[in-house]
């Protein structure tokens, strides 16, 4: 009788915080360097819109972003950039990153610009001007507290401490953009690995076998806990250092990868994603518990391209079928995983009656990082500070399962440094995407390549020498983009300013 009426009493008790709560808790669950194939839910879709699962959709195992998916919107195309820092900085500034100019990732101790980067990029990261959309919730009534990876900038910035930038509560984020060691044997750097990159704050579980994802988990949890007991709506960035490297496995899922089927760090690579999968459902079930899992929205992504160790970086290894890795120029460079969704959904709450998401629902018009900004803004009913330029916008009716033809159907992708892909800048529009290369490593005169991703997702046939016209149009249209957006170009061996040119058809052609 006695546990029946303690039952009673603590449903009661949730149903009262539920009606009690005048705003509702944002999460944004982020993992580093998590391509959109590097998970069980397949995203890739046919030309009508139907999911096609992929043999990696097969090898994977994320049973937790599967029931996200369920009761939410998925993205089959969503851009982030190419690497961490430039998504970690546009998801914090709703800002394409040659807008913003922090267009690499940021070395932590020192200017990694390399011979022909831009000398004027952004590598010290976010600034005090910078308006983040953290600070804006944190001046609506929000507790704002940030878990994990930062890489907002490097060591001694002004952003190097996320409490600088608008949260109110900084676990485990710094400079750093990836662990010393994902065990807490190691001390997560600090007893054994990379001492350069221990993670921070996480000294209560060194010489313990807590799995870094799971210590995150945990420390994330308890800052729940108390914005709750406080009284607060909470946003949370749990950002994982997982999955980058270094590839260590996780034992606990070690045996659900077979030896000889891939290669022993892709089997590290897959228990790391599926620990991370582990904290998604952990967190998720906790919410349930405390009784907020209807009030709370959470976005699920990835900040770049995948990095998992199958192939090379220009090929159809890591993201097949998609061409391409972390830090290239092609579609598997830039394409996440995307899912929102309501923590547990309810059409009779008052927060999802105002911000309504379909559920197993795959949107097949694009979205980008720029527009998460302001849709967490619109998500907690705060509004966005006049006079600030936004890239993105609001995906409340995408995420809906409607269409929005309001939206820009362009995205400029801005890489004018050295990395798998080197000095290049990508654009669509439409259909059509152009990749630009300035080749200062060469002679500085530019090549290009013109792809239909319609009819040709894959990026298979480069069509630039059969439709000049187009290249041209294509041209001038990313031009023109990166004017508006005051970007920064490479230089030549001579330190001379590689602008780009616009593409000129011979008379022949």
């Amino acid at each position: 009788m006695k546990k029946i009426h303690s039952a009673i009493i603590a449903s009661l008790s949730a149903i009262s915080l539920v009606q009690a709560q005048e705003k509702p808790n944002i999460i944004v669950f982020l993992v580093d360097d998590m391509g959109v194939m590097d998970t069980s839910v397949p995203f890739i879709t046919d030309s009508k819109g139907n999911v096609l699962p992929q043999p990696l959709n097969e090898w994977y195992r994320t049973p937790n972003m599967e029931r996200l998916a369920n009761q939410g919107v998925r993205f089959s195309t969503f851009y982030a950039q190419s690497v961490s820092s430039p998504s970690r900085t546009s998801i914090m500034t709703g800002q394409n990153a040659a807008r913003h100019r922090t267009t690499n990732w940021i070395n932590a101790e020192s200017n990694n610009r390399d011979q022909f980067g831009p000398y004027e990029w952004n590598w010290k990261g976010l600034k005090s001007t910078d308006v983040t959309y953290p600070s804006v919730l944190k001046a609506a009534g929000y507790k704002t507290i940030h878990v994990g990876k930062a890489h907002f900038g490097c060591n001694d910035s002004f952003a190097a401490d996320p409490c600088h930038i608008g949260f109110d509560v900084n676990i485990a984020g710094s400079a750093i953009g990836h662990p010393g060691s994902y065990h807490g044997e190691n001390g997560y750097g600090w007893i054994k690995g990379q001492r350069a990159r221990a993670v921070p704050d996480l000294k209560q579980y060194h010489g313990t076998n807590t799995f870094l994802s799971d210590a995150l988990t945990l420390e994330a949890l308890k800052e729940v806990k108390k914005a709750v007991d406080e009284g607060k709506p909470f946003y949370l960035n749990l950002a994982h250092y997982a999955v980058h490297s270094p590839f260590e496995t996780d034992e606990r899922f070690i045996n659900h990868y077979p030896q000889g089927e891939k290669n022993d760090k892709a089997r590290a690579f897959a228990t790391l994603i599926e620990g991370m999968d582990k904290s998604l459902g952990d967190l998720m079930n906790k919410l349930d518990e405390m009784g907020i899992a209807e009030n709370t929205f959470i976005i699920f992504l990835g900040d770049n391209g995948g990095d998992a160790p199958l192939g090379d970086a220009a090929d159809y290894g890591s993201s097949a079928p998609l061409k391409g890795k972390k830090g290239s120029e092609y579609e598997g460079g830039v394409r996440v995983p995307f899912i929102a969704a309501w923590a547990k959904p309810d059409p009779s709450n008052k927060f999802q009656k105002q911000f309504p998401i379909a559920q197993n629902y795959v949107q097949t018009q694009f979205g980008t990082v720029m527009d998460i900004y302001p849709t967490v803004l619109s998500v907690a009913g705060v509004d966005t500070p006049q006079n600030l330029t936004l890239d993105g916008s609001n995906m409340k009716k995408l995420m809906a399962g409607k269409k929005d033809r309001s939206r820009r159907d362009d995205v400029l992708t801005h890489f004018p440094h050295q990395h798998r892909g080197s000095y290049f800048t990508t654009y669509r529009k439409g259909d059509w995407k152009i990749i630009y290369y300035y080749n200062p490593e060469k002679d500085g005169i530019p090549s290009y390549k013109l792809f239909n991703l319609k009819e040709d997702p894959y990026e298979t046939t480069d069509l630039a020498s059969v439709n000049p016209q187009k290249l041209k149009e294509m041209s001038r249209l990313m031009i023109e983009r990166l004017q508006l957006e005051d970007a920064l170009y490479p230089v030549n061996k001579d330190g001379k300013t590689l602008y780009p040119v616009e593409f000129k058809p011979q008379p022949s052609e």
